[in-house]
């Protein structure tokens, strides 16, 4: 099996990638891109895997900025191409495609090459684009949009049409004059003109046969009435038949040249269907990919030769069936290699456990076509060689022997082919020449070993479970046997997992817990059902002790590991707590650090200047000196004063350096709440908190009449009273604003969670009114429309937002113009 095929076509019918195919064409444009997409297979090369991820990325990310982009009015003409490439004639609607194709890849490949950096394979699609603008504009000058040839066309064309035109209206002026005049109105069954055999003809009675000479093209069925064409108007009828023959064949020619025209640019023409139908399958995927919720894998390369990695190198973080509804699809977590590269699946017949097999191999599908999985991140993918799935119809009641030979049957070949696949490569095998590890696979085995006696069907599971583990694959499997769990307990390499049962509704939650191996649960549901409790009793007694014993393990560590996982929920909540706390006392301690800092360098300051002062009176004394008559006592008295004061003030600056340690810390104050009065310290205006939000540190403050969004460190809690219990009234004092903030029109939002709108785009709003904006430009891009919802909706209850609507021209549903309130 070479490498361009080592996933075979059973295991995408199996894990209906066939339908995943199908649902794609349904997002493509034409019928080139949607061949394309109903061919899809995935790729087994690392690069071009990661070429393809790539290429998706991208054109999901040009479609999140500019929806409209699209392949335009091309259409899948190769057919008509090639066929003019062979000598034939092309109609004037089908060179009407042509020219519309050609104009469409122009537009496009314009476009495209316009992108930036982020865009570099839509970019170097786009320039394999062939230009041919003399071929268009020759269609569009002989073609119109009908299809007919026009009369601009050729001189000739346009010159026959006019003498055609002229011996028409002879015509119909003779024919009009002759049904009017008096000398045939009796002979006339009535006065009109009619066409037969392509020719203009009159009605004539047959009894009236011999008044009017002329040639007889028909007879009416009773015979009462013949189609004649006078003589008097033979030759206008010659003549505008003959003009109209030549024109058929100035078009016939001018159509010819058109269509040697396109054969000649048949390769061109050909290449440029194919280049937009590679861009409009990009196109599709992206729009999927938007559709479906789906992100970007990592793609890892491993192989099963490579040195162990901590972190897995199959990591699904919850992975939704594609194909199931979203709104009853439960996200499952699951991850293969490291630990263990084998996943056995235990417990009772619920669905669960083959909608986490298929969801596993679909995504690797998926994901190897170049498609975005139904995932969130962080998940990863190696690139899997080979893929197989034998997946049976598990809602089987019975299974004859045929089944159990079909099953064993496929896991037979797949053992076949991975043994055979690491042997010495052949030189024929150009893939492993230059790749000399193991190739990756990913098996996939439901209802291992079902099918015959359960004791043989376990130990042939055994067997294959640990051919698969020399053979370093990484594989899921599924069974009922409970001696598999402790197979897979003791064995390096196995992992138990199980799909979660609701005892209460007696329904599986689809959710996948791997470490804690299935239950039956076959005597709970009987109880929950009404069983009488004696005969409950009796099963129980029944059951093999040694088993009995397993089953009340596994509900033990089931109970075990919910209470772990509760009390490491609380625990991570008191660590954040923690730090959160943390946080702000650290920052408290800064701010206490920087204002007396700030007092330090202003008392620096203040002693310098005093010190300048002094310096230049002294100064002055000694100009006066040498002008006035002044005695030296007195000047040197004045020195010495003059000396002692500096001294002072030295000291004075070296006691203000020495304070290096920062002084105790105030008492602690209880948290900040929403109600209480504070002051914010950059502008000096007192309010009230509104609303506090403990993740980021800040607290929404209404003061006067509007609100802004303030850190934690610039809030000082303001005392309503002073120490002697009277009202405290703040002296009077010039507030001084912080200036105005520099504040963007555009705000992008893309990417964004819809829980991180709402405090960062009302800090924004903040910014934007302060800094005297009108109106400005929320950039959310349409998506889904949730992140487009919510910002709506936060705009609708704003108080500085006085409207807002769509972006229209500038952006349409996804941009959100804002008009602020005036100031």
């Amino acid at each position: 099996m070479s490498a361009g095929m080592s996933i075979p076509e059973s295991s995408l019918i199996t894990l209906e990638f066939d339908v995943i195919r199908d649902r794609l064409a349904q997002y493509t444009a034409f019928s080139a891109s949607r061949e394309l997409a109903l061919s899809l297979t995935p790729a087994t090369d690392l690069a071009e895997v990661r070429r393809r991820q790539a290429l998706t990325a991208e054109a999901r990310l040009l479609l999140e900025e500019w929806p409209e982009v699209s392949i335009g009015g091309a259409r899948d003409v190769r057919r008509a191409v090639q066929h003019a490439a062979r000598g034939g004639i092309l109609d004037g609607t089908t060179l009407r495609e042509i020219a519309a194709t050609l104009q469409s890849a122009a537009l496009l490949r314009q476009r495209l090459s316009r992108l930036d950096e982020r865009f570099p394979l839509l970019i170097d699609l786009a320039n394999t684009l062939p230009v041919i603008p003399s071929l268009s504009e020759a269609i569009d000058r002989a073609i119109g949009d009908d299809g007919q040839v026009l009369d601009s066309a050729s001189p000739t064309l346009a010159r026959l049409r006019h003498e055609v035109r002229v011996a028409f209206n002879r015509l119909q002026e003779r024919l009009q004059s002759m049904i009017h005049s008096s000398a045939l109105a009796g002979a006339l069954q009535e006065p009109i003109i009619t066409v037969r055999n392509g020719r203009y003809v009159i009605p004539v009675k047959a009894s009236h046969r011999r008044e009017v000479r002329g040639l007889v093209h028909d007879q009416s069925g009773s015979g009462a009435t013949l189609y004649i064409e006078p003589m008097a108007i033979v030759e206008l009828n010659n003549r505008w038949r003959e003009l109209q023959s030549a024109e058929a064949e100035e078009v016939q020619r001018i159509l010819s040249t058109l269509s040697d025209q396109v054969g000649a640019a048949a390769n061109l023409i050909t290449s440029t269907v194919n280049t937009l139908a590679t861009l409009d399958l990009a196109f599709a995927l992206a729009r999927y990919a938007i559709a479906t919720r789906s992100t970007a894998p990592e793609i890892v390369d491993w192989r099963p030769d490579d040195p162990p990695s901590p972190e897995p190198p199959l990591r699904l973080t919850r992975a939704r069936h594609p194909l199931l509804p979203a709104e009853t699809v439960v996200p499952i977590d699951l991850w293969l290699g490291g630990e263990f590269s084998l996943l056995l699946i235990t417990g009772p017949n619920t669905g669960g456990k083959t909608v986490a097999l298929k969801t596993t191999g679909l995504l690797a599908l998926m994901a190897q076509a170049g498609m975005q999985i139904p995932a969130d991140q962080p998940s990863r993918l190696p690139v899997f060689q080979y893929i197989f799935a034998d997946i049976g119809d598990e809602q089987s009641i019975e299974q004859s022997l045929s089944t159990f030979s079909s099953h064993m049957a496929n896991i037979i070949r797949v053992l076949q082919t991975l043994t055979a696949a690491q042997q010495m490569p052949s030189e024929s095998d150009a893939y492993a020449l230059f790749d000399d590890r193991r190739p990756a696979a990913l098996v996939l085995f439901d209802e291992l070993g079902a099918g015959t006696d359960p004791v043989e069907g376990a130990a042939l599971a055994r067997a294959i479970i640990g051919r698969l583990l020399e053979l370093g694959v990484l594989g899921i499997a599924t069974t009922h046997y409970a001696e598999l769990k402790a197979f897979a307990y003791t064995t390096p390499g196995v992992q138990n997992a199980s799909v979660e049962f609701d005892i209460e509704t007696l329904a599986p939650t689809y959710r996948l817990s791997i470490g804690i191996p299935g239950r039956s649960n076959a005597l709970a549901i009987a109880a929950r059902l009404g069983l009488d409790p004696t005969l409950i009793e009796q099963a129980r007694s029944f059951i093999d002790r040694k088993e009995a014993q397993v089953e009340d393990l596994l509900a033990g560590i089931q109970r075990e590991r919910d209470a772990a996982a509760a009390a490491l929920q609380r625990a991570e909540e008191l660590r954040l707590d923690a730090e959160r706390y943390r946080d702000r006392l650290a920052a408290e301690q800064q701010a206490f650090a920087a204002e007396r800092a700030a007092a330090l360098e202003a008392a620096r300051a203040e002693i310098e200047a005093e010190l300048r002062e002094v310096r230049q009176q002294l100064r002055r004394l000694r100009e006066e000196f040498r002008t006035v008559n002044i005695s030296r006592q007195w000047l040197e008295e004045a020195e010495k004063r003059l000396a002692t004061t500096a001294e002072q003030s030295q000291q004075a600056v070296a006691r203000l350096n020495v304070q290096t340690q920062p002084a105790p810390p105030p008492p602690a104050e209880k948290p900040l709440q929403v109600g209480d009065q504070v002051q914010v310290t950059s502008i000096g205006l007192n309010g009230e908190i509104v609303a506090i939000d403990e993740e980021d540190q800040t607290a929404t403050v209404q003061v006067g009449g509007f609100r802004m969004t303030v850190s934690f460190n610039d809030l000082k809690r303001a005392k309503g009273k002073s120490d002697d219990g009277q009202r405290f009234t703040p002296p009077a004092r010039t507030v001084h604003l912080p200036p105005t903030p520099d504040v963007s029109m555009t705000f992008d939002m893309r990417g964004w969670r819809a829980a991180e709108v709402s405090d960062r785009l009302d800090r924004y709003l903040n910014d934007a009114y302060l800094a005297g904006l009108h109106q400005v430009r929320l950039i959310h891009g349409k998506g889904t429309g949730a992140l487009r919802q919510v910002v709506r909706e936060l705009l609708a209850g704003h108080p500085l937002v006085a409207s807002f609507s769509s972006g229209g021209r500038d952006g349409g549903d996804g941009v959100t113009i804002a008009t602020l309130v005036d100031r």
